[in-house]
């Protein structure tokens, strides 16, 4: 046991004290944080506003367009000419007019042209045509001596309750928050088996290619040589994921002190001196919603699941992965062609997890839950949606059975691959 460990602390203190992974686990999250805050900043930013110009000679609007969208902004001008109008759009006025002849009839319209000085992109044409098609369909109700309130008797919308047979209530917000959170799950734990696996193939590949190996088992047994490093090469990405987690969820509190008005215009709140402005979005508005959908999860469960489902799927994927380094000989282009297998029921796992994930009760969503290559994967996008009523408590106990058996089985036939790789 004593070799064993002796392996694992040098596999993993090597590549901890490598300039490229203190790069990797610092700048990465860094950057994704960066990105993320300037995709937000960005989109919630009011972007320019879009003058569009409007002359109703048939009075079709009664002067007025309803646009949910703030950017888009509809002024209705007294125009009796087409081309004067045209003309100003030219000069850059506006950035575009509606033009509407007098003998257009609002129950008979035909297609509304709007002209613009630019290209617009595909959304910016679709809010345009929402909001004219909004307010026609307003018009046309109005037109039939129907009353405000009998207008948003119609257009209103009736919410639906979904309850399980026990009578509780699911919520819809809790619905999406179990996709998301089993989607994301499952997708860090794919990329885990891919990155991670694949550096325990490369380990065993440099050491064998480099003839290393052949000094190595003179004191040391090839199936603790592979044991020591899966250990120490999982051991370097788990200590890496964790520092990726801390720093990603530190840096989201960093978000509403690097942009002050952001929680505000996010929430459509007064901005508020000092730090009462990140209390009240905290309080209300999007990050109130967002608190509210995790505390309908069981996250300790998730969380439980996602730290063994993490070590199991590595410590089983990660032996398979050291067999393929192992039966490497002069060219490491060969282990392409080997790899090729072992990828397919973790690429395979990522496409069940989708169909898991938006129907986990489905035959094919429990068969990649228990199947040992795709559990870790599939099961994390199940598991969200709550034990016992949509993952049985049998299902998950047999899928961690079977994931234990899988790894002993693929560690036993990866240690005779691999002891035969590594001797010949």
């Amino acid at each position: 046991m004593s070799k064993i460990s002796l392996i694992a602390q040098r596999e993993f203190l090597t590549r901890v004290r490598k300039k490229t992974f203190l790069l990797t686990t610092i700048l990465l999250p860094l950057l994704i944080f960066g990105f993320y805050a300037l995709i937000i900043y960005f989109s919630v930013q009011s972007s320019d506003t879009l003058n569009i110009a409007v002359a109703d000679k048939a009075n079709i609007f009664n002067k007025k367009i309803e646009s949910k969208d703030e950017a888009l902004k509809f002024i209705f001008i007294d125009s009796q000419d087409e081309a004067a109008l045209k003309a100003k759009t030219q000069k850059g006025e506006y950035d575009a007019y509606l033009w509407i002849p007098a003998e257009t009839s609002l129950m008979q319209a035909e297609k509304f042209k709007v002209t613009s000085n630019k290209a617009m992109g595909l959304m910016t044409q679709g809010k345009i045509e929402s909001s004219i098609n909004h307010t026609i369909e307003n018009r046309r109700l109005l037109s039939l001596n129907l009353s405000p309130a009998q207008l948003d008797s119609i257009q209103h919308k009736e919410d639906v309750d979904f309850r399980s047979l026990e009578g509780n209530t699911e919520k819809k917000s809790a619905a999406g928050f179990s996709y998301a959170v089993g989607m994301i799950s499952g997708f860090l734990i794919y990329l885990v088996l891919f990155i991670y696996g694949t550096m325990v193939m490369r380990g065993v590949m440099e050491e064998k290619v480099s003839r290393i190996a052949e000094v190595i088992i003179s004191s040391v047994k090839p199936f603790q040589l592979m044991i020591g490093k899966i250990l120490g090469i999982g051991a370097v990405g788990l200590l890496q994921f964790i520092i990726w987690i801390l720093l990603v969820v530190g840096l989201q509190f960093l978000l509403p002190l690097i942009f002050p008005g952001l929680a505000d215009q996010m929430s459509h709140q007064p901005i508020q001196p000092g730090g009462a402005q990140v209390m009240a979005a905290a309080k209300s508005g999007p990050m109130a919603e967002v608190m509210s959908g995790l505390s309908d999860l069981n996250l300790p469960l998730i969380a439980g699941c996602f730290i063994f489902y993490f070590v199991g799927g590595y410590l089983l994927y990660s032996s398979l992965f050291a067999a393929v380094g192992s039966a490497v000989n002069e060219d490491p282009q060969d282990a392409q062609s080997l790899l090729f297998p072992i990828m397919m029921p973790i690429i395979f796992s990522f496409a069940i997890l989708s169909k898991a994930c938006n129907n986990p009760t489905s035959g094919i969503a429990v068969f990649g839950s228990l199947f040992p290559l795709s559990s870790p994967i599939v099961m994390m996008g199940r598991i969200a949606y709550g034990v016992p009523n949509t993952v049985p408590v049998w299902q998950l106990v047999l899928s961690f059975v079977f994931l234990i058996a899988g790894f002993i089985l693929t560690t036993w036939l990866a240690a005779k691959i691999y002891r035969t790789g590594i001797l010949m």
